[in-house]
């Protein structure tokens, strides 16, 4: 079992857990390196990427003597996520980040690339929810925050499938959020604008450049400023900040 958070009263001393699904890279490894700078312990959960999660791991206990752990789970899997909450305890935070994504017409989407996308970016919020929610209550305290994009807020032609897993994800964020407050949880969204990971890799040049003269701020974004957008409403800052989605896209979608 994980070492659960503590707290240590000489120094009034809180360790924080805060789990985070597909933080073996790009965004999800962002922000699992912010929270472990700010003293977090942290929980990588990867599924296919198990020798990045186990470097980044040791990257981050290394630099920030914090606990560290990674664990395997396939999040479109509800007994994957069963069996994962039941290895790592609980967590304070979760950070539902795993995501996956390709561009189809809307009449080439197999019926199993649809299953696929709305498992892993949908039903995997939900399972992990589930999961985390039951000692959040009980505790009446816990963060849940969930990456969404704001193809999710406007649809993206040529992705349709993810664009409905993503508007699915603010839908389950805003229904939580007033269903869980009472208990002083809070629910929030981050909706990424277009954010340099692996997920671009496809784009070529003169598309990225176009998309950066489409940016009223000039630039891309990068997991850096992801990972701050979700440190801010993990921390006391956004005590009364929740059910919201908030676009991190450098003005993009307005």
């Amino acid at each position: 079992m994980f070492a659960r958070n503590t707290s240590k009263r000489k120094g009034e001393i809180t360790i924080k857990t805060v789990l985070i699904t597909g933080a073996s890279r790009g965004i999800g490894s962002a922000v699992a390196c912010a929270f472990a700078e700010k003293g977090y312990s942290i929980i990588i959960n990867y599924n296919r990427s198990k020798n990045k999660a186990k470097a980044l791991a040791s990257e981050l206990s290394d630099k920030f003597k914090v606990g560290c752990k990674t664990v395997k789970a396939d999040v479109s899997s509800p007994d994957e996520v069963r069996a994962m909450f039941s290895e790592t305890g609980y967590v304070d935070v979760l950070i539902n980040n795993a995501g996956i994504s390709n561009q189809r017409l809307f009449t080439d989407i197999t019926d199993e690339e649809w299953k696929r996308t709305i498992g892993v970016n949908l039903d995997g919020v939900f399972y992990c929810c589930r999961e985390a929610l039951p000692h959040m209550i009980l505790q009446k305290s816990g963060v849940i925050i969930n990456i969404s994009s704001m193809w999710g807020e406007v649809g993206a032609s040529c992705e349709v499938h993810y664009s409905a897993s993503k508007a699915g994800v603010i839908g389950l964020t805003k229904a939580l959020a007033k269903e869980v407050a009472p208990s002083g949880i809070r629910v929030n969204c981050i909706a990424p604008g277009v954010i340099m990971t692996d997920m671009m890799s496809d784009f070529d040049k003169e598309t990225l450049d176009e998309l950066v003269k489409e940016t009223p701020l000039g630039r891309l974004g990068t997991p850096q400023d992801i990972a701050s957008a979700a440190l801010f409403l993990a921390s006391d800052s956004a005590s009364f900040i929740t059910g919201q989605t908030l676009g991190v896209n450098g003005g993009l979608i307005i």
